[in-house]
């Protein structure tokens, strides 16, 4: 290299997704959202995530900044959009601020959903613009902003700002994808290009935003190794394998991981005692404090079995409603945490009035009673039907909470069955998407938990595992430069 030559530059990463923590959350993409790009700064890129600024997102409390106002090109006109930004660590964070699409209480169910997050994408390129930072990659997450990749190679194909930067598009559930009409091509501006599904019959004549992103990313991503064979079969791939497996040597899956920062019981500022895997003794006081809390009966010896979770049938709710009272005479605790489908509100509100000294429901999401729950319980439901990657069973088992999980999905690639013979697993695993394979599975965690030593082994050996983002986050470098090796052809 020559004398005064430039080093190389940290590679340029602009994050685009719908809801990042701490500001806005529905679920697991804003905890992906949160952490991925702090792992990713801490191995030397420069990331900086953009989202909308949402009515419930106080300027105060997170110390938003205006950075400035500029006008975005949107369909036949031109729209207006305040510029601002905080710190989340050591990510920048900039948000889309508009009052017509995002001063709103929600973030998703609205009529204009589609045009919403459309106009985000478009005022999230014309920010960096805005800002004169040109970033390498454009990682775009959920169907929310998979316009992105497409926008990329054709709208601003010929744009010199943009035309360099390459895409990596990541799914974190292929069931959401974003399925609007022929309006919303008009809206992004490319309705010229028309329906890109012909051999899709399901989707010859709907605009599915999700398939635009895997059609036309440099890359694409999900969020486990299984999951990402998975979706290439008709039985997971929610009608769009065909175009999966057209693009399967661009899909890679990459595990999730957990923000030991604010997943660890030596420090979690919710439990009642710290604890860690050399002082697991210290951790039956936090199963009395979460009895005593839920109003049941305190006594370490029952077994606390415990889920929180979307109350979905995709989350296996189906299965567990099947069981659940056959499971309570086994002479167990239930704890649920978590909100969802009515019917399950009602059947699980039941259920808590039926066996008032056995099971507490609570129809709710509250972080800090899932920390104590992750903390206090012994055994962790999470029976999925599929499971793009699944946080809670990795929590659980980092706090000490052995799970229950199908073997699909992230729950396959974290959780390994114990096997008494070797005594070697973290957990308890059934195949079958069936109540009674459930039921027997959670019937062995029950015959294993009376062996006090065997189950201390199956903790400790959940307790040992790496979660963390750091290795996740490397392959994610591994993407973005072969995203930049696609987008220029080699």
């Amino acid at each position: 290299m020559p004398d005064g030559a430039p080093v190389d530059q940290p590679l340029k990463v602009l994050m685009t997704a719908a809801e990042v923590v701490p500001f806005a959350k529905t679920g697991g993409l804003a905890d992906v959202m949160g952490s991925l790009p702090k792992a990713l700064r801490q191995l030397g890129l420069d990331v900086r995530v953009a989202m909308p600024k949402y009515g419930r997102i106080d300027d105060a409390r997170f110390n938003l900044e205006t950075i400035g106002t500029f006008d975005v090109p949107f369909e036949t006109g031109v729209e207006p959009v305040t510029l601002k930004h905080t710190m989340s660590g050591p990510v920048p964070v900039y948000f889309i601020d508009n009052a017509r699409y995002f001063n709103r209480e929600g973030i998703y169910g609205y009529a204009d959903d589609g045009e919403r997050f459309i106009f985000f994408c478009r005022a999230a390129l014309e920010a960096v613009r805005y800002l004169n930072w040109q970033p390498d990659i454009i990682h775009c997450h959920d169907w929310h902003t998979a316009i992105i990749p497409n926008w990329l190679k054709t709208i601003y194909r010929a744009d010199e700002f943009f035309a360099p930067v390459a895409s990596v598009y990541t799914i974190h559930n292929l069931a959401y994808q974003g399925v609007f009409g022929y309006r919303i091509l008009e809206i992004a501006g490319i309705a010229e290009y028309g329906f890109l599904y012909p051999q899709i019959a399901e989707l010859a004549n709907v605009v599915d935003l999700m398939g635009r992103g895997i059609i036309f990313a440099d890359m694409i991503t999900t969020v486990s190794e299984t999951y990402a064979r998975e979706i290439l079969t008709p039985e997971y791939g929610e009608k769009l394998d065909p175009l999966l497996r057209d693009r399967k040597e661009r899909l890679v899956g990459i595990l999730n991981g957990i923000d030991y920062d604010v997943y660890d019981p030596r420090t979690d500022p919710y439990i009642a005692v710290h604890y860690d895997v050399h002082t697991l003794d210290r951790r039956i006081e936090n199963k009395i404090a979460l009895q005593r809390e839920v109003r049941l009966p305190e006594d370490p010896a029952v077994p606390v079995l415990a889920a929180i979770s979307r109350l979905t049938d995709q989350k296996g709710f189906d299965l567990v409603a099947q069981i659940i009272e056959a499971v309570l005479r086994q002479g167990v605790q239930f704890v649920l945490l978590g909100t969802g489908d009515q019917h399950y509100h009602h059947l699980f509100s039941r259920i808590a009035s039926a066996y008032p000294t056995q099971a507490a429901v609570f129809l709710t999401f509250n972080t800090p009673l899932a920390q104590r729950i992750y903390a206090g319980s012994d055994i962790f439901l999470m029976p999925s039907r599929f499971e793009p990657c699944g946080l809670g069973q990795m929590i659980a088992m980092h706090y000490g909470s052995v799970p229950v999980v199908r073997k699909t999905g992230g729950l396959a690639d974290t959780v390994q069955d114990f096997d008494p013979r070797t005594g070697r697993g973290t957990g308890f695993v059934f195949i079958r998407y069936d109540h009674m394979d459930l039921f027997a599975a959670i019937i062995r965690a029950l015959e294993t938990y009376k062996y006090r030593d065997v189950w201390r082994s199956i903790q400790v050996q959940g307790m040992q595992q790496d979660f963390s983002w750091n290795r996740s986050a490397r392959k994610y470098v591994e993407v973005y430069h072969k995203a930049l090796q696609y987008h220029r052809g080699k």
